[in-house]
């Protein structure tokens, strides 16, 4: 499973560079979307995974090794409010950039300059 999710995260990483260096706006926030994705499950893959246990027990009887460490589930959770809010930013600017411009295209811009 987690050689699944490795490559899954090596795919993402693809797909994110890719998108980003397109030339519209649109994918390039796809792009950061895809990037942020594959950064959380990259830092959620680093603790292992530990199949049907959870990070916290009442029982003190059981060991370290059979528990899941909560570290990166914490991490991953900030780090997904924090994408989020990149996002919705990031939407807001082409929303802003497009009225400005009347383009999504960044090829179309050399149109839009004043000289």
């Amino acid at each position: 499973m987690e050689i699944l999710l490795a490559i899954l995260v090596g795919v993402l990483y693809t797909a994110g560079t890719y998108m980003v260096l397109r030339r519209s706006i649109l994918k390039f926030i796809i792009g950061l979307i895809f990037l942020s994705n594959a950064t959380n499950l990259l830092v959620f893959l680093s603790a292992g995974l530990t199949a049907g246990k959870p990070a916290f027990v009442e029982d003190a009887t059981t060991t370290s090794g059979q528990i899941a460490d909560p570290l990166p589930q914490a991490l991953v959770l900030t780090a997904v409010v924090i994408g989020f809010g990149l996002t919705v930013f990031a939407l807001a600017l082409k929303l802003k950039f497009f009225e400005t411009t009347g383009t999504d295209d960044l090829d179309q811009l050399k149109k839009t300059d004043k000289q």
